[in-house]
């Protein structure tokens, strides 16, 4: 107890503010990086199927899907763009000392921006002005520029959390810099491929969420169909592979980051036979309050036999560790991520059955009603995921080498919780844009659905995604409505 007091008592008043105004805006932008860089892979696939099988709903479904991916990046680049000057404004002693070091993660991240951008430009202009396939082919590298900005960003997260590549000279600065080295960290492959899975995960749910929700809404048409089977059988293939990466990740974490491993699975003492606890609470004096206590799981889990040694928080100063507070919020946070992944494969393996047994979807509502809970719940483990990873490492932002306390700005702690207040107001309103724009969208595609009130709309959308057919082509059934094919 003594020694967290004299830890409150040695930190910054700015620290509190800065780390609320990277929170929020980092929560709130991860909740966009799914459909950077996973709708461009879906939105490919659905427009493939559609030339592949002459399949018009498909394209249609595409197109639409790539108008929401454009508006998506749209906002994408300002709150990017915002969390881009927080680490400079936020967190200068880290960019300052560590920069010339990690700092080209975030220059690939940045090129893969603008690279993406020029694609979602070429890839709209082309629908009604290039060939159906050459206009497919020059989208091709827009999930590749997706990933590589992925590739950026991770690599600079990962340094963060097993930095090297360099040597410190006599006053502890960084030199010799190895930029091979510094990117591809121990850390750097299990994060990468977690990371990359999670979003196609992620998204492929939500967006099958949304036609789950028509389908509960009594719309049994093709186009409902389609835009819930493709998205949701990626996730649904995805969801096991993820389980075993995510494992894999938490291993790599066990050996490369011992103590934050102990904090996420709230280890007190260095020990073997580790129970592993599902939920509850850590206490200052290393009581857990609360949760389901496995025995011996967690160095099962760890090692692959009970008599696996886990690292405990105690094995380190206090200075060195997390809070318990902070340790239990790692906890939650990664066990939440467990359980919401544990519910997905039951939802995926319920999905494969009905292909197996009868080669078509589930009919019950109660599937329908789980699959539209899946996409928010992948949200969700998103948002845990990068707490379970950024709370665990406390008190360092650079592990082992800078702690957060001595990389924060010295810019007054009203003027951060004022920036905060702004922060939180601007993005409000850029969210409800966001939203009221994809709600605008969805009203007009139903009205062109319907056959009914486009011309008062004054938005009619063509016959099909490549512009109107001549009046000499037969009239398709896949031609004539998304909604009512």
């Amino acid at each position: 107890m003594f020694s967290t007091a004299v830890l409150l008592a040695s930190t910054p008043d700015q620290l509190l503010p800065a780390r609320e105004l990277m929170a929020f805006t980092l929560a709130s932008h991860i909740l966009l990086v799914p459909f950077g860089v996973a709708l461009p892979f879906i939105t490919l696939l659905m427009h493939h199927r559609g030339l592949r099988r002459n399949d018009a709903v498909a394209l249609k479904l595409a197109r639409r899907w790539s108008a929401v991916m454009a508006v998506q990046f749209a906002i994408g680049i300002i709150t990017g763009t915002v969390l881009s000057f927080e680490f400079g404004l936020l967190w200068p002693g880290m960019m300052g000392r560590w920069g010339d070091v990690f700092g080209l993660g975030f220059g690939v991240e940045a090129w893969a921006f603008f690279l993406e951008a020029v694609l979602i430009a070429i890839y709209l202009y082309g629908w009604r002005r290039l060939k159906p396939w050459t206009h497919f082919w020059l989208a091709v590298p827009l999930p590749l520029a997706a990933l590589m900005g992925a590739f950026g960003i991770i690599a600079a997260n990962s340094w963060m959390n097993t930095p090297q590549g360099f040597r410190l000279d006599a006053q502890g600065n960084p030199v010799d810099v190895d930029v091979r080295q510094a990117i591809f960290t121990p850390m750097f492959g299990p994060e990468y491929w977690h990371f990359v899975v999670a979003m196609l995960l992620t998204a492929g749910y939500v967006v099958a969420g949304v036609y789950a929700v028509g389908w509960l809404r009594g719309r049994r048409d093709r186009y409902h169909r389609l835009g819930f089977t493709v998205p949701f059988t990626v996730a649904a293939i995805l969801t096991p592979v993820q389980f075993m990466l995510g494992d894999s990740a938490a291993r790599a974490v066990f050996h490369k980051q011992p103590i934050k491993f102990a904090a996420t699975e709230i280890v007190w003492k260095t020990d073997t036979h580790v129970p592993e606890y599902m939920f509850g609470r850590l206490n200052s004096d290393g009581t857990i309050s609360g949760g389901l206590r496995i025995p011996q799981l967690d160095s099962i889990l760890a090692g692959f036999k009970p008599s696996t040694q886990v690292t405990g928080l105690t094995s380190v100063p206090a200075a060195d560790r997390p809070t318990a507070v902070q340790a239990t919020i790692a906890h939650w946070a990664f066990d939440i991520m467990v359980t919401i992944g544990s519910l997905l494969i039951l939802l995926a393996l319920w999905y494969a059955w009905s292909w197996w047994r009868h080669r078509d979807n589930p009919r019950g509502r109660w599937f329908y009603r789980c699959a539209a809970i899946a996409g928010v719940a992948c949200l969700v483990t998103v948002e845990c995921g990068w707490i379970t990873t950024e709370v665990g490492r406390q008190p360092w932002i650079v592990y082992q080498h800078m702690r957060v306390s001595d990389a924060v700005t010295d810019t007054a702690a009203g003027s951060l919780w004022a920036m905060l207040g702004i922060v939180i107001v601007v993005y409000v309103a850029v969210f409800g844009a966001f939203l009221a724009v994809v709600l605008k969208m969805r009203t007009r595609w139903r009205i062109a659905d319907e056959g009914s009130g486009a011309a008062s709309a004054g938005l009619p959308e063509a016959d099909t995604p490549y512009g109107p057919r001549s009046e000499t082509e037969p009239a398709a059934s896949g031609h004539t409505s998304g909604g009512a094919s």
